[in-house]
């Protein structure tokens, strides 16, 4: 307050000028304000009551019993999982081949000839289904080397496949599809005198390794399984879900939408067909599915 002169009472009143940390405190406020528009699309904070913001989720709402009961059912079903894995059928099938009984007579019995080095070793593989899905051939030497040395020797090897038809007439194999029962396989070696010369090689082991058909049996058949549990559970969560908005749903509610579809995708419906027909589309869909549903499942770790 100040004295002035002139007409009047003599006095004004002067207000103090704003400073920078009440404007600084204004512009928080409106800011304040304007995010409290928007507070129903953000995520809820501890504080926050979410059932009046959203449709509220069982797992709100459930009591110790249920909660006991879903982890007895979750352990439940993984160990029913582990038991068939251990009981079921092994996952490969291996069959063993000796590569001095694919040598001549001659050579059987004089392991320091070089043919043993170099082949060739042609030999009919075990009979093939498209069960087998793949087929793998494994070649393993052994020399008289009895020390700890370490070997490491380069060299080159050259593989022809031709398949058995009906008539057991040999064919060129020119796909990667097991179209034929039989294969008959001719491998040699290159590159390995000198080697074979100064270890001695005393025994040659080749393995035809496939999938175990009763394996794949069942992998359609928990595919299958799993492929109609997901239906129904995605048809029961559309139907429960279907009478609110959108708009009212949880984030984890929407994320499940999402992930449900995509769920049934991995377990790839025309994954059967993977065996009927000779095509790389299907493992390509396999491939793709079940790429899309971990990428989902593992993007909110992410953020």
């Amino acid at each position: 307050m100040t004295k002035v002169d002139g007409i009047g009472l003599g006095y004004s009143y002067h207000l103090p000028t704003a400073g920078w940390g009440l404007k600084l405190r204004n512009s928080l406020s409106q800011f304040s304000d304007l995010f409290s528009e928007f507070n129903k699309y953000i995520a809820p904070a501890y504080h926050h009551d979410r059932c009046e913001r959203s449709v509220q989720m069982r797992l709100y709402t459930m009591h110790k019993r249920e909660f006991v009961m879903v982890f007895i059912a979750f352990f439940g079903c993984l160990g029913l999982g582990i038991f068939i894995g251990m009981a079921g059928p092994p996952i490969t099938s291996t069959t063993e081949i000796d590569g001095k009984s694919l040598l001549t007579k001659d050579n059987r019995t004089h392991s320091t000839n070089n043919e043993i080095a170099t082949g060739p070793f042609t030999m009919r593989s075990p009979a093939m289904t498209t069960y087998c899905q793949q087929m793998w051939l494994i070649a393993k030497l052994s020399t008289d080397n009895n020390d700890d040395e370490i070997l490491d020797k380069s060299f080159q090897i050259s593989i022809s496949i031709e398949g058995l038809t009906v008539d057991h007439k040999p064919v060129t194999v020119i796909d990667r599809f097991l179209d034929y029962t039989h294969y008959i396989i001719t491998v040699n070696f290159y590159d390995l005198e000198g080697f074979h010369q100064r270890y001695s090689i005393k025994e040659l082991k080749f393995y035809f390794k496939t999938y175990n058909p009763a394996f794949t049996q069942i992998e359609i058949w928990f595919r299958f399984i799993f492929l109609m549990a997901t239906f129904f559970i995605t048809c029961w969560f559309a139907h429960t879900l279907k009478k609110y908005a959108i708009f009212d749903w949880s984030i984890e509610q929407k994320w499940m939408s999402i992930l449900l579809p995509l769920l049934l995708f991995y377990n790839n419906p025309v994954f059967p067909m993977t065996f009927l027909i000779n095509s790389w589309i299907p493992g390509m869909i396999d491939a793709l599915a079940q790429a899309t549903f971990l990428s989902a499942l593992l993007l909110p770790f992410f953020r």
